[in-house]
């Protein structure tokens, strides 16, 4: 894989797309001269606090409760490693490999910053790690989201110290196997180095890139499908007037409502029916751009939250020198947890309002389409229960939608006695939208369906291309069979980008707007 572009921890602005391709390896992330020199400065002044009789904490005090427990010169190096080993105790599955390498970006970020008294040698051996591919396991159970992600940020780093796991070229391997191969010897932990590496949100960051990565194409996908069951279901284009959403002018609503228009631009098959007796469509069909455009104006605050958040330092104690370290509460979790339940609502709502749809084609009320979509049912159930999986996943993702930042738990006998919560945020969004992928594959199935039934009649290019992809992957159904591996190509279709790729792909080729018809910020990120 070649790296074409070359980012600067710490001075240049990280971006969710940024992160991305420094994870998978597409670009290169660095520590420039500047940077270099403004960590060692940093990683020096902690060197003077460490052998000055004023307390500062986590560099010669304990952590936590402990906060009043000198800790003496000698043993502050200890300290660190220490706290890395005891801190370690996530559990449950390991977290996918490419959130664990997000983590380590994000935390070169946040280190690079030069706040945290972090040696250059540390930072060094974590690229390391991200340039080879050896990365930590990292359970995905334990972390309160404050004091920052401490336990799995303890995972994440154990290999510094030799200790722990890693993923490496397809297998898990002990990190001392790994440093012996390439014949390295564990970091030796400066002051408050332990307490660097742990403190901060990059565990809740890192889910929270997935988020808006994945919902971004949950977004952009659920236009298309919807697009395509209004098409099926010959619903009405009135609803998406801009003059009416101008009236009402959330910019989510008015990119939607544009993403509709440009979708089914030069529609034959809205032709057909402009003069039909019926007067308006139900809700899952007319109001698609309040819903779908209420869900992105989430996605929108979630990503300029996190954007805030992934070039932010959330250490603690924060260094600005050697007369002046503040114990503040930048690990706190909180700010990054509230938007992260927000976007697991909305995106929870972008399924509810699709199996609705689902729901609508079985109905056969639409002129040429049949009850349940296919000709001759009694003896055949057709798409009956096809809804019964999309009702399922949507009540799952209800259950899902409790905010996790609404809870509380004291911890750390009471010194850390509010946290946010935040990492089962970023865990349950992700569960929600892969939940969601499920439903908008399911409708893309039921809309290619319908869709064969107005036949010659044909829609806009894009949503014409996007059905002709579908009917060269998955046949048109007139007779009960087992539908499970078919569900299962449009699932793939939705979570793997390639409904969207063929659309976007169109646009271009055909010079048919979608996306950036209204409004870019939905769409750089």
């Amino acid at each position: 894989m070649s790296v074409n572009q070359i980012f600067n921890y710490g001075s240049d602005f990280l971006t969710v797309s940024k992160a991305l391709a420094i994870s998978k390896g597409t670009m290169k992330g660095v520590l420039n001269p500047e940077t270099r020199q403004k960590i060692k400065e940093s990683s020096a002044i902690v060197e003077k606090i460490a052998v000055a009789d004023k307390p500062v904490y986590g560099i010669n005090t304990g952590f936590g409760p402990l906060c009043t427990e000198m800790i003496s010169a000698e043993d502050t190096k200890k300290l660190q490693e220490n706290i890395l080993k005891s801190h370690a105790v996530g559990v449950g599955e390991a977290i996918d490999e490419e959130i664990a390498r997000l983590m380590l970006v994000l935390k070169l970020q946040a280190l690079a910053k030069g706040y945290s008294g972090i040696q250059e040698a540390t930072l060094d051996r974590m690229i390391w790690h991200l340039e080879i591919g050896a990365i930590p396991l990292v359970p995905k159970q334990g972390s309160v989201g404050a004091s920052g992600d401490l336990a799995p940020l303890s995972h994440l780093f154990l290999p510094l110290i030799g200790l722990g796991k890693v993923h490496y070229k397809g297998a898990v391997m002990a990190t001392a196997d790994l440093l012996k191969e390439h014949h390295l010897k564990p970091i030796a932990l400066g002051a408050k180095e332990g307490l660097a590496l742990i403190n901060g949100t990059q565990f809740i960051a890192a889910h929270a890139v997935k988020v808006v990565a994945r919902f971004h194409n949950v977004l952009a996908t659920a236009d298309i499908t919807a697009a395509m069951m209004l098409e099926g279901l010959m619903g009405s284009v009135k609803p998406f007037d801009e003059g009416l959403h101008k009236l009402r002018p959330y910019a989510g609503n008015q990119h939607v409502a544009a993403n509709i228009r440009n979708l089914l631009a030069d529609s034959e098959i809205v032709s057909s029916h402009l003069d039909c007796a019926k007067v308006q469509d139900p809700y899952s069909l007319r109001c698609i751009p309040q819903v779908h455009g209420a869900s992105r104006n989430a996605w929108l605050h979630l990503k300029d939250t996190l954007e805030i958040e992934i070039n932010s330092v959330t250490d603690n104690p924060i260094i600005f020198s050697e007369d002046n370290t503040i114990s503040g509460g930048n690990f706190h979790g909180q700010p990054i947890a509230m938007p992260l339940d927000y976007a697991c609502l909305a995106a929870s709502e972008i399924g509810n309002i699709s199996d609705r749809r689902i729901y609508l084609s079985l109905e056969g009320n639409t002129d040429g389409v049949p009850k349940l979509l296919m000709k001759e049912t009694g003896l055949n159930s057709g798409f009956m229960i096809l809804q019964y999986t999309s009702a399922a996943l949507a009540s799952e993702n209800k259950g899902l939608c409790f905010p996790a930042s609404a809870d509380s738990i004291p911890t750390s006998l009471g010194q850390e006695d509010h946290v946010s919560m935040g990492s089962i945020s970023g865990r349950k969004a992700l569960q929600v939208i892969e939940n969601v992928e499920k439903i908008l594959g399911i409708e893309l199935f039921c809309a290619a369906q319908a869709m064969d039934y107005h036949a010659p009649l044909k829609s806009g290019k894009i949503v014409t291309a996007v059905h002709e992809f579908v009917r060269s992957k998955i046949e048109h159904l007139e007779e009960d069979q087992i539908m499970y591996e078919m569900m299962e190509k449009a699932i793939e279709m939705v979570q793997s980008g390639t409904i969207l790729q063929i659309a976007t792909d169109i646009a271009a080729l055909e010079k048919v707007h979608f996306t950036t018809a209204f409004d870019t910020q939905f769409e750089n990120f």
